[in-house]
C-alpha cells in the first residue's frame, strides 16, 4: 500500500497514514482536487419515519462527472440495524461511477413506494500508487431509515437520476427487510469470520440464505482489500476494488438480512484515515453507540428480542499484531464492562452473544490465541456470565468445553448443554467462512467422526511473544468451510431459555451442535 515493507514494521497505523498522506496528497491534489462530501438529509416515507444521513466525511478525490444515469444500476446492496433494530435500519449500496439524486424509495408493498428518501454519498478515492488498483474512485450510498415499526416487513428500491426502482421494468430490483420484534420471540442468526471473495464464500453465503437469519455476524476480515493483514502496509497486494467483488458476492444475503461486521486485522487499511478504519467507514453504516465511534467506529451492541449482541474491536488489544494496540487508551473495555452490566441487569435481555476477530482461545496452527484478548476480556466475560463468543482469525471451526479461569470447568460434548450462570463460557472459532484454510496440531473431532484426544499443543500470543500450552479445552475441530446456525427459544419467566448453537458444513451437514441454557427473567 506504498509503505516499504521494513519502514512500516516499525510503523503503528497512523505513522502509516501519516506517511502516505505526505507521499501521495501532492498528486492527488494536482490531479483533482480536494472534494469535500456531506451528509443529506432524508424525508418521511409514513408517519414518523425519516432517513438520517450520517457524520458527513471528507475525502481527498479526483473531480468527477456524472453519467447518464439510465446507464448505472447500483449493486452490493447491504442492510445495518441502527442503534435500536426495532426501528432503525441503514440500507447501503454501491454505484460504478457518480450519480445525481442517489435516493432510496420504501413501503409496506411493493406497489407502494411514492414515498422517496435522498441518500447519502461517500467516495473513496485510491491513488495509484497506494496498492494495485490504480487512480480508483468508489460511491457508496447510505440512507439511514427510523421510526420504522417492530416485526415489519418492508419493501425497498434504490435509484438515481434515470434508474428509478418504482418503474415497471426495474420492479426486480426490489428488495425487503424486517425489523426487531417489540417483544420475545424465537429467531434465529447466522455468523462467520474471514470470508474475502471466492467460491467457499458464495458456498456459505447460499446456505446461510436458507437459514432465514433475522441478522448475520461477520466476525472480522471482511473482504481482504488488503491480503497481508498484518496492519503494516507494502508496496504490493492491497486493492480496494476487492470491495466491490465483495459487495456484489454477498448482495444475496445482505440485501435482505442486516450484516453486522465487526472488524479484524485485514480491514486496517491505512491509507484513508489514522486508524485503519476510514475504508470501512465509507462502506458501511453501523450503530454509533460505541465508546469511540471515531477511533472505533466497529465498536458497538444492538439488542434482538432477548438477546443482547456486542461488537468489539480486538486490533486495540492484540499482542499480535500491535498495529492499533491501545488505539482506546482503555476506554473500549471500559464501555464493554458498563454495557454488560447493564444487559445482565435488563429484566427484557436473557442472553449476552459477542463476536469480535482473534481468538480468545484456538488451537490453529497459524494465530491460535490471543494473549490481549484473554488478559482484557476474558475476566468480564466470566464476571458478567456472557453466554457465547465468535470469534473469527484462524480459518477453521474450532468449538471448546466450558471455560472459566482459564480452566475447564464442564466437558461439553457434542450434543451437551452449557448453563452460563454457573459453569463458565463458551467459545466457537467459525472462521472457515472462504478464505485458504488454516491446519490444526491435532486430528478432526466433528459430529460423526468424532476422535477425542486429551490434550492439544498450541500457543499464545503475549506481549513478549508466542508462549506454548497444552490445552484440554478444545472439545471440536473441523478443517474445512463452515459458518455458525444459532435458533434463540425464549421461555416464560423462571423457565429455561436456550440457544441452540450449530456449525454447519458449506456441503450443509452438521458438524457441531450444542445447547446454551438460562433461567428466563
Amino acid at each position: 500500500m506504498g509503505v516499504p515493507e521494513k519502514l512500516a514494521e516499525r510503523m503503528s497505523m497512523a505513522e502509516q497514514h501519516e506517511y502516505l498522506r505526505a507521499r501521495f496528497s501532492r498528486r492527488t491534489m494536482i490531479r483533482g482536487g480536494a472534494v469535500t462530501l456531506g451528509a443529506v438529509a432524508g424525508g418521511a416515507f409514513v408517519p414518523g419515519a425519516t432517513a438520517q444521513a450520517a457524520v458527513p466525511t471528507q475525502r481527498t478525490a479526483p473531480a468527477t462527472e456524472t453519467v447518464d444515469g439510465a446507464l448505472v444500476a447500483p449493486f452490493g446492496r447491504h442492510l445495518a440495524y441502527g442503534n435500536d433494530p426495532r426501528t432503525q435500519m441503514t440500507v447501503s449500496w454501491q454505484v460504478p461511477v457518480a450519480v445525481k439524486n442517489p435516493f432510496i424509495r420504501i413501503g409496506a408493498h411493493p406497489w407502494d413506494l411514492s414515498r422517496k428518501i435522498e441518500a447519502e454519498v461517500r467516495s473513496l478515492y485510491t491513488p495509484a500508487g497506494v496498492g494495485a488498483s490504480g487512480d480508483h474512485t468508489q460511491y457508496y450510498l447510505h440512507a439511514q431509515l427510523t421510526h420504522l415499526r417492530p416485526g415489519r416487513t418492508y419493501y425497498y428500491g434504490v435509484g438515481h437520476d434515470g434508474f428509478d426502482p418504482a418503474e415497471r421494468h426495474l420492479l426486480g430490483t426490489l428488495g425487503t427487510f424486517t425489523t426487531a420484534p417489540a417483544h420475545k420471540a424465537p429467531f434465529t442468526f447466522t455468523a462467520f469470520g474471514d470470508e474475502g471473495v471466492g467460491y467457499h464464500g458464495l458456498a456459505n453465503n447460499a446456505l446461510i440464505l436458507g437459514q432465514n437469519p433475522a441478522f448475520h455476524l461477520h466476525a472480522g476480515d471482511i473482504a481482504y482489500g488488503d491480503p497481508a493483514g498484518q496492519g503494516k502496509s507494502t508496496d504490493t497486494g492491497f486493492d480496494s476494488r476487492t470491495w466491490d467483488q465483495f459487495l456484489y458476492q454477498t448482495e444475496s444475503v445482505a440485501k435482505q438480512v442486516p450484516w453486522m461486521v465487526s472488524y479484524g486485522n485485514h480491514d486496517m487499511e491505512a491509507w484513508y484515515s489514522p486508524n485503519g478504519y476510514g475504508g470501512e467507514e465509507a462502506r458501511w453504516t453501523l450503530p454509533d453507540n460505541g465508546p469511540d465511534a471515531k477511533n472505533l467506529p466497529g465498536v458497538y451492541s444492538f439488542v434482538h428480542g432477548n438477546t443482547a449482541v456486542i461488537s468489539l474491536d480486538p486490533n486495540d488489544v492484540s499482542f499480535e499484531i500491535p498495529a492499533n494496540l491501545g488505539i482506546s487508551g482503555g476506554t473500549q473495555t471500559t464501555w464493554f464492562e458498563t454495557q454488560l452490566k447493564k444487559y445482565r441487569s435488563c429484566d427484557d435481555i436473557d442472553f449476552i452473544v459477542v463476536f469480535f476477530h482473534h481468538c480468545a482461545y484456538c488451537t490453529s496452527t497459524a494465530h491460535a490465541s490471543e494473549g490481549g484478548v484473554r488478559q482484557e476480556w476474558v475476566p468480564l466475560f466470566e464476571k458478567y456470565q456472557v453466554d457465547l463468543v465468535i470469534n473469527g482469525h484462524n480459518h477453521q471451526y474450532e468449538r471448546t468445553d466450558v471455560i472459566k479461569d482459564n480452566k475447564v470447568t464442564k466437558k461439553l460434548p457434542i450434543g451437551g448443554t452449557a448453563y452460563p450462570e454457573t459453569e463458565g463460557v463458551v467459545y466457537v472459532t467459525a472462521g472457515a467462512a472462504g478464505r485458504s484454510l488454516y491446519a490444526f496440531s491435532a486430528p478432526d473431532s466433528y459430529e460423526g467422526h468424532e476422535h477425542e484426544v486429551d490434550s492439544v499443543a498450541s500457543f499464545i500470543n503475549t506481549k513478549d511473544g508466542k508462549v506454548n500450552e497444552t490445552v484440554t479445552w478444545s472439545r471440536v475441530r473441523y478443517l474445512n468451510y463452515s459458518f455458525l446456525r444459532v435458533d434463540v427459544t425464549p421461555a416464560p419467566k423462571g423457565r429455561q431459555t436456550t440457544l441452540t448453537v450449530s456449525g454447519i458444513a458449506e456441503t450443509g451437514d452438521r458438524i457441531d451442535h450444542f445447547t446454551v441454557s438460562r433461567t428466563a427473567k
